[in-house]
């Protein structure tokens, strides 16, 4: 064999042996392109400037707070109808001595009137002047009952409402994984989003994205359990209303599934939270707490499986300066039929009930202040799923998502 035959096999060896390092390097390591689209209708969804605060401040009203005065004012308001023709419920009649019923409507039908006028493309000169005038009189009757503060609360739980439009966005996800030579497996993910945007969830209408980057979380896992970064992306473990989170850490310590988050920011509410969870024999336990500004807020959540088809639950939730909550429930699920209630001791309940056969589904849900949801989806095939929704308040949307 002389030289050049010799050179030649050599370095062909050493290109097929930097080639199999490349391909062990890149087994270890994975890039996942995913995207997704939707598009569709939508009339009157929530531009989120508002809080659905109605229940929480119709709750501060006492029994005693209203007065005959109250009920005659409202009664005249109602009879008389503005842009809202709110007609009064048959069993205020029999509730007045009480007020209970008269104070979930006072504040419902202010909501009510508030809602409709939002929703006027074009307004007459009685319009805006009857407007005004129902809600001088409403903002009366709530000063009476809960001083100026309960005419502000009040104000504070109506946004506004979108008209009619089209929303069509699309988006690309990547997803990046891989591990370490001492087997710690990390990811990261970015994305791209662009075009208008809703929130089937919630009936919003969340805007346009600037279909610039996002970088999401980044996470690390081992024996010691795993670490998630994420700047203002990891959500109170105790509510979605309080600051998100900046890092988390999770673990199992025996069967305790332990999360703990933080978020750096000092001055935020609802700096850090936890959650706690533990389940054996069909019962699992959930905790969850979390700083606030009032101090401390703690839940505690037990459900048990009666059976295959039947699920009990229980919590107790004590926000930081309010008075605990006790909730029960229950829910069954037989022959594609689910249905879900829901009581607590501060009058509020929640019944749910839902339809699925192949890939069709059905829901509806309604609670104590007859508010009400129903929404539709199917799926097409493809990766395509058709969706719709409606609720009291008028908001629609109906389109077709897609993933890629």
């Amino acid at each position: 064999m002389n030289n050049s035959t010799r050179n030649l096999k050599m370095k062909k060896l050493l290109i097929a042996t930097t080639a199999l390092v490349a391909t062990a390097g890149m087994a270890s390591a994975d890039i996942t392109i995913s995207g997704h689209a939707a598009a569709g209708v939508y009339s009157g969804l929530s531009n989120k400037d508002g809080t659905a605060a109605v229940k929480a401040v119709a709750a501060k009203i006492s029994a005693t707070a209203v007065t005959q005065a109250m009920i005659d004012a409202h009664d005249a308001l109602s009879a008389a109808g503005t842009v809202a023709t709110v007609a009064l419920a048959a069993d205020v009649v029999t509730d007045r001595a009480s007020g209970a019923t008269m104070r979930t409507e006072l504040l419902a039908d202010r909501l009510a009137e508030v809602t409709a006028y939002n929703k006027l493309s074009t307004r007459t000169a009685a319009e805006v002047s009857a407007h005004a005038a129902a809600l001088a009189s409403y903002d009366s009757m709530l000063a009476a009952a809960l001083g100026t503060d309960g005419i502000a609360s009040a104000a504070a739980s109506v946004g506004t409402y979108s008209g009619d439009g089209i929303y069509s966005n699309a988006g690309v996800d990547f997803t990046m994984t891989g591990a370490t030579d001492n087997g710690i497996s990390f990811s990261a993910s970015v994305n791209i989003d662009a075009g208008m945007e809703i929130d089937a969830g919630d009936f919003e209408l969340d805007g346009k994205d600037g279909g610039t980057a996002g970088l999401g979380a980044v996470s690390m896992t081992g024996t010691f359990g795993t670490v998630t970064f994420d700047d203002g992306g990891i959500e109170n473990l105790y509510s979605d209303g309080l600051s998100n989170a900046d890092v988390s850490y999770s673990t199992t310590v025996g069967a305790v599934a332990l999360t703990v988050a933080h978020d750096t920011d000092a001055a935020s509410t609802g700096a850090n939270s936890v959650s706690a969870g533990y389940s054996a024999s069909g019962m699992a336990f959930t905790l969850t707490a979390s700083e606030a500004a009032a101090g401390t807020s703690a839940s505690l959540a037990v459900s048990y499986a009666l059976n295959d088809t039947v699920t009990i639950t229980a919590d107790t939730d004590q926000a930081a300066g309010k008075e605990s909550v006790q909730t029960i429930g229950a829910s069954t699920t037989l022959n594609g039929v689910s249905v879900s209630v829901e009581s607590a001791n501060n009058s509020t309940w929640d019944v749910d009930l839902g339809y699925t056969a192949g890939g069709f589904a059905l829901t509806y849900g309604v609670d104590e202040t007859d508010g009400w949801t129903a929404t539709a989806t199917a799926a097409l095939g493809g990766g395509a799923t058709f969706a719709a929704g409606v609720n009291d308040e008028d908001s629609m949307y109906a389109g077709v998502s897609f993933a890629f």
